[in-house]
């Protein structure tokens, strides 16, 4: 087993390579990169002051912006009417001076020591912006997995063993729902009821402290932590238990009709001993082997429109608003930052296989 964590753990940069090398290439051909947004923003700041001045149109003033100027043709889209020179600070700027490989080779050699560059628009360094807003992300995605997971699994269970039952059917009922509803109706739905929308303000819709976190006691701020917290894990729970449980029934259901069930009944077992002493372990593998991507997901992507509807401020927006204004080093920041766990949690993954049955040993791997 250490000989296998051994050679995952140097894949991983091998496999970080690649991630970034493919997302680069990608990038290279998408429109509107940074420098395109700035000249768009210059452009439009220029006709908004002419037309102010002047007291024309807006798009008058912009066919004249664009016909003055002495620069000549450009490879970018809107700057033909600037001044080839100012076109070059601009690509200076955002380091778009150099060809696209020592680019990519200078931004992986400074992945090498965590330095992951500054931002385009933000004026921070992008590993200040991704710590200060981890706090966000951590709290949605790891009280939101482990409550999916507390009554995913058990839940699951009972379906399984009630197979077919009135207790089986309402539920696949409940699941349906949680299965078919996305996270972010349940997010409106809570707000509408229990934050100020309509009925009851019993919960606040921004922030996860409130203002004056800092000179409560110890009990006021895990309390106010968690009033703020509430309805958005609830949104992102009741959007995310459906598939899990149906997997963990799934799961228990495969194993409760193989030949070593059987014969651990016929055995005079009792139902107990062969759920959690024979079948619980063989199930629990499937539904471990899917936690870090659960994990993942929950804490990066899965919270992007919760964070948006909830006014939280973390990772997911940070993420999805780098890549809507082309902020290239938060973009690969980001990245690396997100591939690096997610590698590091499916280690985790593998040896919580191993731990949960001894019997794996990935030796047949390490060969």
């Amino acid at each position: 087993m250490f000989a296998y964590i051994v050679r995952r753990l140097l894949l991983i940069p091998v496999t970080l390579f690649g991630i970034i090398l493919i997302n680069f290439v990608i990038v290279q051909f998408a429109p509107g990169g940074p420098v395109e947004q700035m000249i768009a923003r210059i452009e439009g700041t220029a006709v908004e002051a002419t037309a102010r001045i002047t007291g024309t149109g807006g798009g008058e003033t912009g066919g004249q912006a664009q016909q003055g100027g002495g620069g000549g043709e450009s490879e970018y889209r809107g700057a033909q009417g600037l001044p080839p020179e100012f076109i070059a600070e601009i690509e200076a700027q955002f380091g778009f001076d150099k060809p696209a490989h020592e680019r990519f080779w200078l931004m992986i050699k400074n992945y090498a020591t965590f330095d992951l560059g500054e931002s385009y628009y933000r004026d921070e360094g992008v590993l200040d912006l991704i710590i200060e807003k981890i706090p966000v992300s951590a709290s949605l995605g790891i009280w939101s997995t482990l409550i999916i997971y507390l009554v995913s699994i058990p839940l699951g269970v009972m379906k399984a063993v009630r197979d077919g039952s009135k207790f089986d059917t309402w539920t696949s009922g409940v699941v349906i729902v949680g299965y078919a509803v996305p996270a972010f109706l349940f997010a409106i739905l809570l707000i509408v009821l229990f934050a100020g929308g309509r009925y009851f303000d019993w919960f606040p819709l921004r922030g996860l402290t409130s203002d004056g976190f800092a000179d409560m006691t110890l009990i006021q701020q895990i309390g106010d932590y968690f009033w703020h917290l509430t309805l958005p894990v609830t949104a992102m729970v009741i959007g995310g238990f459906a598939g899990l449980t149906m997997l963990t029934k799934n799961s228990f259901l495969e194993e409760i009709n193989k030949q070593y069930v059987i014969t651990a009944r016929a055995k005079g077992l009792g139902e107990r001993q062969v759920l959690y002493g024979h079948i619980f372990r063989n199930a629990m593998l499937l539904i471990i082997a899917g936690f870090p991507a659960a994990l993942v997901t929950m804490l990066f992507t899965g919270s992007v429109l919760i964070e948006v509807i909830f006014s939280l401020d973390g990772l997911g927006l940070l993420g999805f608003e780098a890549t809507i204004n082309r902020d290239y080093p938060v973009m690969f920041g980001t990245l690396y930052v997100f591939g690096l766990i997610g590698l590091l949690l499916n280690l985790v993954s593998d040896i919580t296989y191993h731990m949960v049955d001894p019997r794996i040993t990935f030796e047949a791997q390490t060969t």
